[in-house]
């Protein structure tokens, strides 16, 4: 029997638009989030811990796609999401908001690239080209809806609903990938788990993150240092790596990890702090937060579904260089549009550039490096690439928190900055305290996305590196046949 795969598509279709409304529904909520629970020291890793989370697993996840199969793995992964998720909207604080948010980042770790791996699994190069233009659809809706789902869930419903939405989606995919999905048949047993690899990458990821957001930074970063060092060793000797070390000597995935670091990066801390600055500094609502992100949201997937039809017929090179070019063009002029005060009008339209870059470069990466693994190695390769792109941005999100919060440290007390986010934006307080606070908020604001358009400007500059890639032909995928 062979995968019918219009239904696998529809669960893996559910399981990216679960994902692209966490992005767009969480953020718009965040700041009343603060407001509610106080903490806003902490604003930074109700995000940081869900990427880390996310950050850690997303290596171990496509290794087990490697060894026990897509989907099993698949459906672990959406199971940890969905209880992360209910937890998260039942949260009584801060620290335990950001202890759930990390089990849900936990299963978040195997949701797209599993699912990306599922779709090379069963589509040729030109047809996963073709398959972007589904994926934009899909990521294009949850931009519109999200943020006015977002705005709307805040105000009738409460914040907490903006993590209990997730639980039908989830739902829904998971019985699709049960009754339609199945893996190959398997002709040699899987090989043992890199535990310890899991283990020392964890403890890396975790030190690097607490020394950048400025915790013991002089214990931290030492000990990221050892850790990593030690991973590397673990990684050299183990039967099956966590990480194959081997990846890396292609140029391609080598210079794919980069520029994925760098673009995680400016995604992430855009979509944490322009809400913010929307709500705190020009005193928006959360609807209008959320719709300031969300044209990113909407450019990266229609300018991924037409990089997937050009694939046939340009280089992967100039598809990455165009869209690299556009990432650091975008931050750039964001971060000047916030010095000189500009209002959200012109921040959509940055960010509609913004996203149009990402939906250029980081298509033909992924298509890129799927081609260059195989499928044995796929899922590893198809995460590895995510990984990074995903410590970019909890490394950016978890530095910018610390920067913000040491920029506005003594002028703007947290009491003032909850008046702020809250629904009357702070209309009971003395205007002048509120305008020597706006423009303190608004300072440091402009230094943080100073430092997001260097960030910008630097995966800007490692689209020359990039190599000129022969393309292969390819055929279409064999009938898989089902376990069992």
């Amino acid at each position: 029997m062979t995968v019918r795969r219009a239904p696998v598509v529809a669960a893996i279709v559910l399981s990216m638009f679960m994902s692209a409304m966490e992005a767009t529904v969480v953020a718009t909520a965040m700041p009343t989030v603060v407001a509610d629970l106080h903490g806003i020291e902490l604003y930074g890793w109700v995000t940081a811990i869900y990427m880390l989370a996310s950050t850690v697993t997303i290596p171990l996840w496509g290794k087990l796609a490697d060894l026990r199969g897509r989907r099993p793995v698949m459906l672990a992964g959406m199971a940890l999401f969905l209880l992360g998720s209910v937890l998260s909207g039942a949260a009584g604080g801060m620290v335990a908001l950001i202890a759930f948010r990390g089990i849900q980042g936990a299963g978040a770790g195997a949701l797209q690239p599993v699912a990306l791996t599922i779709i090379g699994d069963l589509f040729t190069i030109e047809e996963r080209g073709r398959m972007q233009g589904i994926f934009g659809a899909v990521w294009g809706l949850a931009a519109i809806s999200g943020p006015l789902l977002g705005g709307l869930i805040v105000h009738a419903l409460g914040w907490r609903w903006v993590f209990f939405v997730n639980v039908p989606f989830g739902l829904l995919s998971a019985a699709l990938l049960v009754a339609f999905h199945r893996d190959p048949a398997r002709t040699t047993a899987p090989g043992p788990l890199d535990v310890a690899g899991a283990a020392l990458l964890t403890l890396t990821v975790l030190a690097l993150l607490a020394g950048v957001g400025g915790r013991s930074p002089a214990l931290t970063l030492p000990l990221a240092a050892l850790g990593l060092a030690a991973f590397l060793a673990v990684e050299r000797r183990a039967s099956e790596p966590m990480i194959p070390l081997t990846l890396f000597r292609d140029p391609v995935i080598a210079t794919a990890s980069v520029a994925g670091a760098l673009m995680g990066s400016v995604m992430m801390a855009s979509l944490t702090y322009l809400p913010l600055h929307v709500q705190a500094v020009l005193r928006g609502t959360p609807t209008a937060a959320g719709t300031a992100v969300a044209p990113m949201l909407i450019g990266w997937p229609v300018a991924s579904a037409v990089a997937g039809r050009l694939l046939a017929r340009t280089s992967y090179r100039v598809l990455v260089r165009t869209g690299l070019v556009a990432v650091g063009v975008a931050t750039f002029a964001l971060w000047r549009l916030l010095a000189a005060g500009a209002g959200t009008s012109a921040m959509r339209a940055v960010m509609l550039l913004f996203g149009a870059g990402m939906g250029f470069a980081n298509t033909a990466l992924i298509v890129m490096v799927q081609e260059r693994a195989g499928f044995a190695m796929r899922g590893v390769a198809t995460a590895s690439t995510m990984f990074f792109r995903t410590i970019g941005g909890a490394v950016a999100v978890g530095a910018l928190g610390a920067l913000l919060a040491r920029r506005v440290a003594g002028d703007v007390p947290e009491s003032l900055l909850r008046e702020m986010l809250g629904p009357e934006h702070g209309a009971g307080v003395d205007p002048r305290v509120l305008q020597a606070a706006g423009v303190h908020l608004s300072g440091a604001m402009v230094t943080v996305f100073g430092a997001i358009a260097v960030l910008g400007v630097l995966a800007a500059l490692t689209g020359p590196f990039f190599p000129a890639v022969e393309r292969r032909s390819s055929t279409a995928p064999a009938p898989v046949p089902a376990e069992g």
